[in-house]
């Protein structure tokens, strides 16, 4: 043992250190040859590389996740359902504190789509609270509720006309006048703000078969129902939302329960528009639907009804056109040739001015003679023709009640002085604007003449949409005959040459006032006379001036001149040609060169006029009327006979 040792030394290691030194450099090139040993290969771990495997399988796990969590993400905000409430003020459109939604036969009333009144340029609330009572805009009343209210504003009157005669309101009153007897509410009935009413709700239905529901809040609205019959319902199969259109993003307008009812309005295969008990009318899915089926709705209320005085014959009246007062003279002439008359209506009446006055040529002679003859009288009153002839003069009479008035007691009091037995009503200047002043004014002038024992008729042009305004069904309920006049089909104003009155024309006229007139009612006017028609091809100058109006789409020049039968006939004769059959218009026809342009004309003769008496017959019409009497051919009385009578 050496010193070290000796002295408890660490034993010194040998051969490591050393052996570290001699670790082969990794580096370095390895020995080549048969005698070079190679080293072992150093073998990888299968566990590092599960390790790794799996790791790259936790990524691709957390990658697909994540892709699959934003498109979840995006088809969520695609089709998702949203809880998005809807903002109730907005949809009902309220903007007032006192204003009050409306809804009405399942349909809500909103400013941008009433057609109430503008004031300037904003629409007008279609409801209101006042002192705790609920209020309807005059104009939502009458075209949605019930049509006969009628608002005055320029004399502040609200008015409604019962057989008997108008049920009159003032603005800010709580009485009123019931025909002659004064009766009183415990609210004000009627309401304005500007020249806008509103009709208090329980007024309203004193003369209307309607129900109502009020709410209080969220909104606060009404809730009428004033269409009675069949309707669609259904119960909810499940909690659900009513959404303001179909699709689970639109907003929720309310929530509805299972086994609530509603009405179920439009079918739009995966949404169903429907209507709630309180007034929401909005979409739901119609999974959530069930038992559909038809209900029939009804109130008990007594309609009232305008009696008629109706004759127990077929009507064959011909309007004599009466110009001047020495035309009265020649009643007996004129009547001598016809046949199978009942009545007569002379051209006497018209509004004279702006004021209400009337101009007559009313002749007690005139009506003896016709007595004498069997016949009746029935005056005409006229719009044209008689002091005024203008949209704007018949507006200004008919929009007042005191002009109105005057008009009917002046008509009145000359047909009892002279012994009329009837009026014929022929206003032919009626705006759109108008059209509600008129159907007032046939509404009170029918109760009048119902008073005094004179029968009343209105005449009509053939219902077409620009007419509407002249609203024939209620004439159908408040007058006696109504008269649609199967002519004029093309008038002196008419961009190109056409009939008069072809059949097709009275055949349409006939079947859509049956939708709205019944049969025992309905008169149809038959022509005496047609229109000889000029035309010439327009020259550039002239199309270049009506550039853009509608009378450039048509290449001629036309001018036209109204003739009788006879006269025609002998147009056609003297022209040198010859007529012939029109199967079309059921007219013969016949057209010639002459005078640097082409005559047409379309006839009215036996043969034209039988193939019109044949529709009326078969309609069972309860008459005829022609004009006018003096321009037919003393033959066409023998033909009417065999129809009418």
């Amino acid at each position: 043992m050496d010193e070290r040792e000796r002295k408890g030394a660490r034993p010194r290691r040998t051969g490591m250190k050393d052996a570290r030194r001699r670790r082969p450099d990794r580096n370095a090139q390895r020995p080549t040859g048969s005698g070079a040993r190679r080293p072992k290969p150093v073998k990888r771990s299968s566990r590092a590389r599960r390790r790794r495997r799996n790791a790259v399988i936790r990524w691709l796990i957390f990658i697909v996740l994540i892709i699959a969590a934003i498109g979840g993400f995006f088809i969520w905000q695609r089709y998702g359902s949203s809880n998005e409430k809807a903002d109730l003020e907005q949809y009902y459109e309220l903007e007032e504190e006192n204003d009050v939604a409306v809804i009405v036969n399942n349909n809500v009333v909103r400013k941008s789509d009433n057609a109430a009144e503008q004031q300037g340029d904003t629409a007008v609330s279609p409801g209101k609270m006042y002192d705790g009572e609920y209020y309807i805009e005059y104009s939502v009343v009458r075209d949605q509720i019930n049509k006969r209210f009628y608002w005055d504003s320029n004399e502040n009157l609200l008015l409604y006309t019962l057989p008997e005669g108008n049920v009159t309101v003032e603005v800010g009153s709580s009485e009123y006048t019931d025909i002659t007897e004064n009766k009183s509410e415990d609210y004000v009935i009627l309401k304005t703000e500007g020249s806008t009413a509103y009709i208090a709700l329980p007024f309203i239905q004193q003369y209307t078969n309607m129900d109502y529901t009020v709410y209080d809040d969220n909104p606060a609205r009404v809730v009428v129902t004033s269409e009675w019959g069949e309707i669609q319902t259904a119960e909810l199969r499940r909690d659900t939302e009513v959404r303001y259109q179909g699709g689970v993003k639109s907003p929720i307008l309310t929530e509805v329960s299972k086994g609530d009812k509603v009405t179920v309005l439009e079918d739009e295969d995966d949404w169903m528009k429907v209507g709630t008990e309180d007034g929401f009318v909005g979409y739901v899915r119609t999974s959530s639907l069930r038992d559909i089926t038809a209900e029939t709705i009804s109130r008990e209320f007594d309609e009232p009804v305008y009696t008629n005085i109706t004759k127990d014959y077929t009507i064959n009246m011909a309007w004599h056109n009466v110009s001047n007062s020495d035309a009265n003279s020649y009643i007996l002439e004129t009547i001598a040739e016809t046949k199978g008359l009942t009545t007569l209506a002379p051209t006497w009446f018209g509004l004279a001015d702006t004021e209400g006055n009337i101009s007559s040529l009313a002749d007690a002679d005139y009506v003896n003679y016709a007595h004498q003859s069997n016949l009746e009288v029935w005056a005409v009153l006229r719009d044209f023709h008689g002091g005024i002839n203008s949209y704007e003069e018949t507006y200004e009479v008919l929009s007042h009640t005191s002009k109105r008035t005057q008009v009917i007691n002046q008509v009145i009091a000359a047909a009892l002085e002279t012994g009329v037995d009837g009026i014929n009503l022929d206003f032919e200047l009626i705006s759109t604007e108008c059209g509600e002043h008129y159907i007032q004014f046939v509404r009170e002038l029918s109760v009048r003449c119902r008073q005094n024992g004179l029968v009343f008729s209105v005449d009509n042009y053939v219902p077409q949409p620009y007419n509407e305004h002249y609203d024939i069904e209620e004439q159908g309920a408040v007058a006696d005959y109504v008269v649609i006049m199967g002519y004029d089909e093309h008038t002196e104003g008419s961009y190109e040459a056409g009939s008069v009155a072809s059949i097709s024309y009275l055949e349409n006229g006939i079947t859509d006032a049956l939708n709205d007139v019944p049969a025992e009612k309905l008169i149809a006017g038959i022509p005496f006379f047609t229109r000889l028609w000029f035309e010439t091809p327009k020259t550039e100058e002239e199309l270049a001036q009506e550039q853009g109006t509608e009378a450039a789409s048509y290449p001629n020049s036309v001018s036209s001149s109204a003739y009788g039968m006879n006269d025609a006939a002998d147009i056609v004769s003297q022209a040198g040609v010859q007529a012939e059959w029109d199967d079309t218009t059921k007219q013969n026809y016949a057209q010639w060169d002459a005078d640097g342009g082409t005559y047409k004309i379309w006839l009215e003769d036996s043969q034209s006029l039988e193939e019109k008496l044949k529709v009326i017959k078969s309609n069972n019409l309860a008459g005829v009327a022609e004009w006018s009497l003096g321009m037919e051919d003393s033959s066409v009385w023998d033909l009417i006979l065999q129809y009418v009578n």
